[in-house]
């Protein structure tokens, strides 16, 4: 009998052990999955894809992608906030869910602040205005000259928040009406612009170069200050007589709120190595004009602020209701 009480004791001992071993296990150890808030073929599907295969590469775990395109990225915005915060349920996005939504929507079912953890920023880019090569206007001053002769006659689509604040701003700085059509996402815009169904579209570089260079559209202008070093060529919108003019659009990831403080540094310092690697660098950063862009999740939550009060401030400028 004298030897029960120890086994005893050392069976509780071990048992004990075992959920703080099971703590001690470093992240990740199963599949992380990205969700993207566009359709496969977006620029953030892009990015989302090219970073994965870094995190993967670096933690030695799977990566899947999970596109829940539609309503402006509330599908996939809420669909994150309510996953467990664990770190395997990460939503890659952009300005359009966290920064302008709010501003656009009287009533989210998400909070792009509560209900989220940031981790951090991912890039930074520009976007390109483009016509079928059928439409008259050459060039962004014969574009805006026409709009002025017929106001409301010509249309602009977009399936993105970035890419409809694109053609708002452009209406408001150049003092042209056009009829703006909505779009799950920017790929299926193109479409439609490709067939002739809508009449001008200001998206990423990403989704609508390609289209540019095969010569399927026409590139207008492009809507960053500075020219884009993948088309010289094409002139600013600013440079083309809407002085001023700039608009531009950014990707970062976020975790569910309430993820521990450890599993989201974690995620931090995959995705930072992911975004600066030769393979992420030559799979999407350069081929789509995107400026590499990691911040700490304390910095990518004070620019989220700064950039939702910029949006606002453009929503009301623009004169745009809440819808």
């Amino acid at each position: 009998m004298k030897f029960i009480r120890p086994l005893a004791l050392a069976a509780t001992l071990a048992a004990g052990l075992v959920p703080a071993l099971t703590q001690a296990q470093p992240f990740p150890q199963k599949t992380i999955t990205f969700v993207v808030p566009f359709a496969a073929g977006t620029a953030t599907d892009q990015i989302a894809r090219a970073l994965g295969n870094g995190v993967t590469a670096e933690s030695k775990q799977p990566v899947v992608i999970d596109n829940k395109a539609g309503a402006s990225g509330f599908i996939a915005s809420q669909y994150v906030a309510k996953a467990a915060p664990d770190g395997y349920t990460v939503l890659i996005t952009t300005n359009t869910t966290h920064a302008a939504n709010e501003h656009l929507f009287k009533k989210l079912p998400y909070d792009p602040v509560k209900d989220f953890a940031p981790i951090t920023g991912l890039g930074k880019g520009g976007q390109i205005m483009v016509v079928n090569p059928a439409f008259p206007a050459k060039s962004v001053e014969e574009f805006v000259s026409l709009a002025k002769k017929e106001p409301g006659k010509y249309s602009f689509g977009s399936g993105s928040s970035s890419s409809r604040m694109a053609g708002e701003l452009l209406q408001q700085m150049a003092g042209i009406q056009l009829l703006h059509v909505p779009y799950k996402s920017n790929t299926l815009a193109v479409t439609d612009l490709l067939g002739g169904q809508i009449n001008m579209m200001i998206t990423d570089t990403a989704t609508g170069l390609p289209q540019v260079k095969s010569g399927k559209l026409r590139a207008l202008g492009v809507s960053s200050a500075t020219r884009s070093p993948l088309a010289p060529d094409v002139p600013t919108i600013a440079e083309s007589g809407v002085k001023g003019y700039e608009m531009g659009y950014w990707f970062a990831a976020y975790a569910p709120a309430n993820t521990p403080p450890a599993v989201v540094k974690r995620l931090n310092e995959l995705l930072v190595v992911a975004a600066k690697s030769d393979s992420a660098r030559t799979a999407f950063y350069e081929p789509t004009g995107t400026a590499v862009f990691t911040t700490t999740p304390d910095e990518l939550g004070k620019f989220q602020t700064a950039e939702s009060k910029k949006w606002g401030s453009i929503v009301k400028a623009a004169g745009i209701e809440a819808e």
